[in-house]
């Protein structure tokens, strides 16, 4: 496996195929001064493991900041449905299980891309969907361990 050079910071995605950790590595390399180049080897690594988590993640946040917000609802709708598979959750976010403590690994994965998709919606204007899944989010994870109280507080200040 190509590592990266000892200069750059490697982000630890976890237990993935060597080979899709290298593209997300040199995608987050990349991101700092070519965008297209990382979006590039993110699409590659969802490409080559479809069933991974991470270049979802990669590719709806470096979309995200870069304002292609469509391009990243539809990764992230992606990348929720994987990991509802993978959690044995319902494909409805409204069906999802109520949570006491926080759930890891694909849960937590679905209930932070809800958070995603909850803030995508508020920057693309869609005040009432975004409150739907913040709503959804006070249900599934009422500690707001994902974060996603932030984005309630972004959403209430943007109807004063």
């Amino acid at each position: 496996m190509n590592t990266p050079p000892a200069d750059t910071d490697v982000v630890n995605f976890g237990e993935l195929d060597p080979k899709t950790n290298e593209l997300l590595q040199k995608g987050v390399v990349a991101y700092r001064t070519d965008p297209e180049r990382a979006d590039s080897y993110f699409r590659q690594a969802l490409a080559l493991t479809p069933q991974e988590l991470a270049p979802y993640y990669c590719l709806y946040k470096i979309h995200t900041y870069m304002g292609s917000l469509d391009y990243a609802a539809d990764v992230a709708a992606d990348g929720m449905k994987e990991a509802t598979r993978q959690a044995g959750w319902p494909s409805d976010p409204a069906a999802w299980p109520t949570q006491g403590e926080a759930p890891d690994g694909p849960a937590r994965f679905a209930l932070y891309t809800l958070k995603v998709l909850s803030f995508i919606e508020l920057k693309r204007g869609r005040h009432e969907t975004a409150r739907d899944y913040l709503e959804i989010l006070s249900r599934a994870d009422p500690q707001g361990r994902v974060g996603w109280k932030v984005i309630e507080a972004l959403a209430q200040g943007s109807v004063q």
